[in-house]
């Protein structure tokens, strides 16, 4: 087993590629979820077992939220167990290229852990809201709803768009195979409102109620508006391999 920086070089070189990532999880969440895989490379864990410590940080956070009377100190706490869950789901998947011990085992297990957080973050929100939110209406009971709608759908449809692109690149043969596109410093930016550690961060402002709200209903907004976006390029791009 090799030392702590020697596991880390490697690391760097098991990276996958920026494209499409935004400037947060190239510059905080990779990077921390590095050193936690050379933490858990050196410790003996797995990388199903980096997974489950990812869902045991997460839903402990969500959990909170809906369990535990909104002040600064659950801010806090709440937003630091969601930023090392996160990291920890980068460490997963970093361990498992680094060792060649990931398989479609590892892969579903890390896909059911996401699904799960989306599912359970935006429920522990309306939880939050209806057990000690003064909401100036009921309506903004509705609110979480529909965020759940755009974060699941915007990740099933993404799934979907990854392993049905792969399969029809794959008929199609080699020759379909495109050219490796630049990394976008301008896309990496513009993709941070869409980014789930951009999100844990509006966590933060737990303390004021009134800030979450605001905060959480803008970032829902947001998030609708790159859910009608990724379903249509999503669906062109899907559309121009049919035509291939």
């Amino acid at each position: 087993m090799g030392s702590t920086g020697t596991v880390l070089r490697e690391l760097r070189g098991a990276q996958k590629s920026a494209k499409g990532v935004s400037l947060y999880s190239r510059y905080v969440n990779r990077p921390a979820g590095r050193v936690l895989a050379a933490g858990a490379y050196r410790a003996g864990m797995t990388p199903n077992q980096v997974t489950l410590t990812s869902a045991l940080f997460t839903y402990g956070a969500v959990a909170s939220v809906a369990l535990v009377e909104p002040s600064w100190t659950l801010a806090v706490l709440v937003w630091a167990a969601l930023a090392v869950g996160f990291a920890f789901d980068s460490a997963d998947g970093q361990l498992a290229r680094l060792t060649g011990r990931g398989g479609p085992d590892g892969e579903w297990l890390d896909h059911v852990v996401d699904c799960g957080k989306l599912l359970l973050v935006h429920t522990a929100v309306l939880i939050s809201f209806y057990r000690f939110g003064e909401l100036p209406s009921q309506a903004w009971l509705l609110l979480p709803l529909g965020f759940q709608l755009a974060a699941v759908v915007t990740f099933c449809a993404g799934l979907l768009r990854e392993h049905l692109g792969k399969a029809a690149a794959s008929a199609l043969g080699p020759s379909w195979a495109a050219a490796p596109a630049p990394v976008s410093q301008v896309r990496a930016v513009a993709l941070l409102p869409a980014d789930y550690g951009v999100f844990c961060l509006v966590f933060l402002l737990l303390g004021a109620p009134g800030a979450f709200r605001a905060g959480y209903a803008v970032l829902a907004v947001v998030h609708t508006l790159f859910l009608a976006a990724f379903l249509a390029k999503w669906f062109r791009e899907l559309k121009a391999l049919r035509a291939g």
